[in-house]
């Protein structure tokens, strides 16, 4: 058994249309996988009782919130922790109606792994495409696609394989690398973490299986050195009476100790003394560790700056093109006023034009409709105030990413990916 300090966490997002199957799935996952305790499984199955149904109904272990136990519906992203002997694991649950696209970008944002599933008796339907287009859209590395409820179609492989080329042909105009296909049975728990007895004719490992062994080790940008500072760590105590450490998580690449760096946006150089953790020195960190980084010069740094390699620097600018998903109620604004967050750094942007807004059902750019209102997908150019030091978000997830908050209410309206 691997030390658990040490075991590699995988994070991972269900999708699919409402009633597809998925908080089922995450219930036969953890009911499967002994990931839930004696009364909690005893509360289900007395609900389940209460509620006139056969058997335990397994969704009730993820739905949470009392509207959603009682339309049997997910509303709300619903994160789930759990470990097996070779990987610990956070499940976003997001929900599959059209009106809560939002909740799921915010899931998805951080995931290794898109779970997208498909009712066996309805096929991929538009729903289906929206969340495959979001998820390549996130640059989620890897889709699996389950294909559910394979009892209700009596385990039939030419259904399965109807829907997998049906898929696979949709699939080609996304820009996802690695696809995964498995039939199952939620409710039953075929091919979720036991091998099904009812389809001879799979070949392929189980959910879990696969969610155990799929290499994740090189979905971060091991490259480009990104380290934003994030807070500036003065002890003042006797013992600490010069530290002066940078603390924050390093959003790409490998910083060593000795290596030359160079501060942004000072552009002074500087080289690493010292590599901090909370469990004592580091030779070396890496994307997502977080560390504290102590530099040989004593430099001005403070949150928000951004420690980078001398010949390897992140774009630098003010006028950015973004992808925005809008969450709030109110349109964007053309010339409207939002505060930015970007890694560690905050400041003012102005949306200057609205380039196209994205029509999820066909995928192609409405250049008429400028109308960017809840659960739109757009393309935008916008100018902030300071200068931001970004990637595109096809290279770093961590930098090329963005999020707008309105200025009077302190809402979070939208997160964007730069282009």
């Amino acid at each position: 058994m691997l030390d658990p300090k040490h075991m590699e966490l995988l994070r991972f997002t269900t999708a699919g249309s409402v009633d597809d199957g998925k908080s089922t799935l995450i219930g036969r996952l953890l009911y499967d996988s002994k990931s839930i305790f004696e009364d909690q499984y005893e509360a289900v199955r007395q609900s389940s009782e209460r509620r006139g149904e056969v058997g335990v109904n397994l969704a009730l272990l993820t739905d949470g919130l009392k509207a959603e136990r009682e339309q049997g519906i997910t509303i709300d992203v619903a994160y789930r922790y759990f470990s097996t002997p070779r990987r610990k694991f956070i499940i976003a649950d997001t929900p599959g109606h059209i009106q809560y696209t939002r909740n799921m970008v915010t899931g998805a944002s951080t995931a290794n792994v898109a779970l997208i599933l498909i009712d066996a008796r309805k096929g991929v339907l538009e729903q289906t495409r929206r969340h495959a287009f979001i998820a390549s859209l996130l640059q989620i590395p890897h889709l699996v696609v389950c294909i559910n409820k394979m009892d209700l179609v009596d385990y039939n492989q030419e259904r399965y394989e109807e829907i997998k080329q049906e898929f696979e042909e949709f699939s080609y105009k996304l820009d996802v690398r690695d696809v995964h296909f498995i039939p199952i049975s939620a409710l039953n728990g075929d091919n979720v973490v036991d091998k099904s007895q009812n389809m001879p004719w799979y070949g392929g490992t189980t959910l879990l299986y696969y969610l155990e062994n799929v290499h994740i080790g090189s979905d971060h940008n091991f490259i480009d050195c990104r380290f934003p500072v994030q807070y500036v760590v003065r002890p003042n105590t006797d013992d600490y009476h010069d530290y002066r450490g940078y603390a924050g998580r390093v959003a790409g690449g490998v910083f060593k100790k000795g290596d030359k760096v160079m501060l942004l946006p000072s552009g002074f150089t500087s080289t690493i003394a010292k590599i901090d953790t909370y469990d004592g020195e580091l030779e070396e960190a890496y994307a997502p560790m977080s560390v504290t980084l102590l530099l040989k010069d004593d430099l001005d740094l403070s949150r928000g700056d951004m420690i980078v390699r001398e010949n390897n620097h992140p774009e630098v600018g003010q006028d950015l093109e973004v992808m925005v998903c809008w969450f709030n109620e109110r349109p964007l604004q053309v010339r409207g006023k939002y505060t930015l967050l970007h890694t560690t750094q905050e400041s003012r942007c102005v949306i200057k034009d609205i380039r196209y807004k994205l029509d999820i059902k066909t995928l192609h750019r409405d250049l008429e409709d400028k109308d960017i209102r809840m659960n739109d997908i757009a393309r935008v150019v916008i100018r902030s105030t300071k200068p931001l030091f970004y990637d595109s978000y096809r290279k770093n997830r961590i930098t090329g990413s963005v999020i707008f908050v309105d200025e009077g209410t302190n809402e979070t309206v939208g997160a964007g990916m730069i282009i």
